[in-house]
């Protein structure tokens, strides 16, 4: 066959749908890739051929039968800190770059002008909601969009990966708390889990070598803020922390703040009030809306948390201007839910349901894992055991008896994946 009737035969088998010239075979149509093929090419040098289209060359090309690059689109971002509510408005995400970033935006972020769903010629990319999203069932891998992302945010994965991490910020850890709330923060966490080295630190941002990644969660577990991606697991039940607010009888705080004029928790804290606890609860719900996986509500006007639905990302710790949110063990029995610093009589006067200070718990726990701090109760929860002696002892009722979720067979086997952990 002729060389110019082969690359025609050879073009018939390529994905209908040209890319023009982003995709990643690295010439500018289909045409010109069918081409390169018919003169000796590799059969897969369009990311988009399956198994099937490649064996389809071959066999007219005579050429070496090779795997199909099995990968698909995914998108290192899933915040709107890059400005998508503003820049959403340029024809192209160049033009909404070039245009510059606000004060407090992320500048590594998707910006949401669309860029790369107009790249797309087999429909897989669509804006929903503000955020583009990937149909993996459309997606064949052919690059056009990352190509076409100016922030270099769309990443060739392969196919049957499971782990990701949506973020491709370069911030520091303290500024990227601020900035957003879906960021990585550099922490190394993944890192140090990871049995099989597969994640290293770049740029203050975790990236997973997929050539090494085997899918074991290990980084889903270890995340700081679980950020990570695991289309494979259920993420509330893969967790080895939760939080807890060290209130239950905020109601009061919160109308008195709210009586004047407070919007917001950062408000209330700033105003001079006297007659009501300084440390308590605001009611406002900062911690509630930094939430993304909706752990937090308000009740009475005081934060509670729902465990179960509570990963331990710490985005409620951070925002909390009163430091109320902590971090405890997901399997911790018993807290104190009070932070107040007020001396024990005055605190008394101000609060019905907060440590009295008394230290019957303290005399009375049989490991010693209770002591007073400002005048208040504190107990250390990881060597817990449960006992039940300090709440029996406790003349005010304080002290929160928390529910033992047992630990589900795949949670087990997460925590044994991390370095030095064992199954049992």
């Amino acid at each position: 066959m002729q060389p110019n009737n082969l690359a025609k035969e050879v073009r018939k088998l390529l994905p209908g749908g040209d890319c023009t010239g982003r995709g990643g075979c690295g010439f500018a149509t289909c045409d010109k890739c069918a081409a390169a093929i018919a003169d000796g090419g590799p059969a897969n040098l369009c990311p988009a051929c399956t198994d099937e289209d490649i064996a389809a060359i071959v066999a007219l090309t005579g050429g070496e039968l090779v795997p199909a690059k099995a990968e698909t689109a995914f998108i290192k971002c899933s915040g709107c800190a890059a400005g998508k509510s503003r820049l959403k408005v340029y024809s192209s995400c160049e033009e909404a770059v070039k245009s510059g970033f606000a004060q407090g935006e992320c500048q590594y972020g998707c910006v949401g002008a669309g860029s790369c769903v107009a790249a797309c010629t087999f429909g897989a990319l669509s804006i929903v909601d503000g955020n583009v999203q990937v149909d993996k069932e459309k997606c064949n891998g052919c690059g056009a969009c990352a190509n076409a992302c100016v922030q270099n945010l769309i990443h060739m994965v392969p196919e049957d990966a499971s782990n990701f991490v949506p973020c491709s910020n370069k911030d520091d850890e303290e500024t990227s708390y601020k900035i957003c709330g879906y960021s990585c923060v550099g922490c190394g966490d993944c890192a140090e889990a990871c049995p099989e080295e597969a994640i290293s630190i770049v740029d203050n941002c975790a990236q997973i070598d997929y050539d090494k990644c085997v899918g074991c969660v290990a980084c889903t577990v270890s995340c700081r803020k679980k950020i990570i991606v695991d289309t494979f697991h259920d993420l509330t039940k893969l967790k080895s922390t939760t939080a807890f607010v060290r209130c239950r009888g905020g109601w009061y705080n919160h109308q008195v703040y709210a009586n004047a004029g407070a919007t917001t928790c950062r408000e209330a804290v700033k105003l001079d009030i006297d007659g009501h606890c300084n440390y308590g609860c605001a009611g406002f719900g900062d911690c509630a809306q930094a939430c993304r996986f909706d752990a937090l509500e308000l009740v009475n006007g005081t934060a509670k948390v729902d465990p179960d639905k509570c990963v331990g990302c710490t985005a409620c710790v951070h925002v909390c201007p009163q430091e109320l949110p902590i971090i405890v063990p997901y399997k911790g029995a018993k807290l104190v839910p009070c932070a107040s610093k007020d001396d024990p009589e005055v605190r008394k006067q101000l609060c019905w349901v907060g440590c009295i200070g008394c230290g019957d718990c303290v005399a009375n726990c049989p490991d010693e894992l209770i002591h007073l701090e400002d005048g208040r109760a504190v107990i250390t929860p990881d060597r817990c055991e449960d006992c039940n002696i300090c709440s029996y002892v406790c003349p005010n009722g304080v002290i929160t008896a928390r529910e033992m979720p047992e630990f589900t067979y795949v949670q087990v086997r997460a925590m044994a994946a991390q370095k030095g952990g064992a199954a049992k």
